[in-house]
């Protein structure tokens, strides 16, 4: 693992159960970094079907949950995304870890607020069927893309920039930081890693881990990183590894004391 243990470490939109997602890539990221306290934030599933989960994606959620383990001695939180809406509860038990909708924490002198940033994305909240519709389309032009997706992550880097998501939740998100005296506030959504300063708030994007860059934060005593992760990039075929249960799937509902796999596989499809 890399030297001194960082305070906290950030990542958003791995997108489990999407063609895109970079799971392995995250779980390689997570497994070679020492943290006192790991916020997941947000997006972490694309939806709530569990069928398209991989076996990389269920073994990236054990981890989580063998993080969570009090003898680990790491803080492990979840904050809701758009994505990940109607899972709460039950994510809560089966990795062992507290959602929420907004997180807030002290370091070194400063409040933190961390959040998903679809609060301030009007077309989500305004279209919500279209947004369904659109998702689903997406989808399907993942299946039929090239093995690395370069035109999947095109039309998702595009769709960012034209509905200006990154400057809308930057505003949005330093707005809340300022009524809620935080020094420092915490966003993903928009998929693009930001940084920047206003109004006496510094405000973070986590970026994603469905683009060819997957990034995330890092928090010490020497202020907020954004971090670009190193490693290769794990390609698979878009059947890959989809079985109708995997043994991390089992284990994991098992070790959650939850029923098995089978009664939530399609929670909402």
């Amino acid at each position: 693992m890399n030297g001194d243990p960082y305070d906290t470490l950030i990542l958003s939109d791995i997108h489990l159960g999407s063609e895109l997602s970079r799971a392995q890539d995250a779980l390689d990221m997570l497994q070679s970094h020492r943290y006192r306290r790991l916020v997941l934030l947000g997006d972490i599933f694309s939806d709530l079907n569990f069928r398209r989960l991989t076996s990389e994606h269920w073994k990236f959620l054990s981890y989580i949950r063998k993080l969570s383990n009090p003898k680990r001695q790491v803080e492990v939180v979840w904050v809701e995304g758009n994505h990940d809406t109607g899972l709460a509860n039950l994510m809560s038990h089966l990795v062992g870890v507290p959602v929420y909708e907004r997180y807030v924490w002290e370091y070194e002198g400063k409040r933190h607020l961390a959040m998903h940033g679809h609060q301030f994305d009007g077309f989500v909240k305004k279209n919500r069927w279209l947004r369904r519709l659109g998702e689903r389309i997406f989808l399907e032009i993942q299946k039929v893309d090239s093995r690395t997706k370069c035109f999947s992550r095109f039309l998702d880097r595009l769709n960012t920039r034209w509905l200006l998501l990154s400057d809308k939740v930057a505003r949005g998100a330093i707005h809340d930081a300022r009524i809620g005296k935080c020094e420092r506030v915490f966003c993903g959504h928009t998929h693009a890693a930001l940084s920047l300063l206003c109004d006496g708030v510094e405000y973070y994007n986590s970026g994603s881990w469905v683009d060819a860059r997957a990034t995330f934060l890092t928090i010490n005593q020497h202020g907020v990183e954004i971090q670009t992760y190193a490693g290769g990039t794990h390609y698979r075929h878009s059947s890959a590894e989809r079985e109708p249960v995997v043994a991390e799937a089992a284990d994991l509902f098992e070790s959650a004391g939850l029923p098995a796999l089978a009664g939530y596989q399609s929670v909402r499809c």
